[in-house]
């Protein structure tokens, strides 16, 4: 009976609902939602970041509902939506924060052409991830258009290559320390796992195991191990390092 609504946010569309929750380093709600559903963004009313829409959301769970951080990037500004973090998101369907350093990568499911991995460094909110504007780091109508002020994406790949990207975590566990710092993120429609690392200032994304299992989540243990969901056969699988 303690149960209590906090946040309800009109979804004009019946897709791309986003729908992963999680508390962040600092204690706060971050709240992944998607564009509104639709096509081409358009139910996001030509506003991005002054709705409650493809975007991260990030609120105060200490408050009657909530309260919004007053260190939100957007807190203040006339005509933004002052729980917003991120924004010119399609469908965020799952984003990790890196226990290390709190970086926050956020898998964000593609329309016609591009799925993508996008990055948040610590400490630097407000990104516009670019879309409608942008799918991946491509026009999204093909024709020319202003990238100038995005966050372009650090990993892509395309519909010959999966067709739904699951966003994963950053290995920080002690049994594989061959994993460590990689990120793993995978596609549901393929079964593929990634890994993606930031050398010498340079991201680089591999395919690392082709897999026959429904990707939907990854997720992490207390003692920072990696495990995935499998859609198909109902499994909770266990990331280990390499094998020869």
């Amino acid at each position: 009976t303690s149960g209590a609504v906090m946040l309800t946010i009109p979804h004009p569309g019946f897709q791309h609902n986003g729908g992963h929750i999680a508390f962040g380093p600092d204690g706060y709600l971050y709240i992944g939602v998607g564009d509104g559903g639709g096509k081409s963004g358009n139910l996001l009313g030509g506003s991005p970041g002054r709705v409650m829409l493809g975007a991260i959301l990030r609120i105060d769970v200490n408050g009657s509902p909530y309260r919004i951080p007053p260190d939100n990037p957007f807190y203040g500004l006339g005509g933004w939506q002052p729980e917003v973090w991120d924004f010119g998101l399609r469908n965020p369907f799952q984003f990790s924060f890196d226990r290390q350093t709190g970086d926050l990568y956020i898998g964000d499911v593609g329309e016609d052409t591009w799925e993508e991995i996008n990055f948040q460094p610590a400490g630097q909110p407000g990104q516009n991830f670019g879309w409608p504007v942008m799918e991946g780091s491509e026009c999204y109508d093909h024709s020319p258009c202003d990238g100038s002020g995005l966050a372009l994406p650090v990993a892509e790949h395309d519909h010959e290559h999966g067709c739904s990207v699951v966003g994963g975590s950053v290995y920080r566990g002690k049994a594989h320390p061959d994993l460590t710092g990689i990120y793993f993120y995978g596609d549901f429609c393929t079964g593929d796992i990634y890994g993606l690392a930031n050398t010498g200032g340079a991201w680089v994304s591999t395919m690392l195991l082709g897999t026959d299992i429904g990707v939907t989540s990854f997720s992490e243990d207390a003692d920072g191990e990696i495990y995935v969901t499998d859609y198909i056969k109902g499994r909770l699988l266990r990331l280990t390092g390499f094998r020869p």
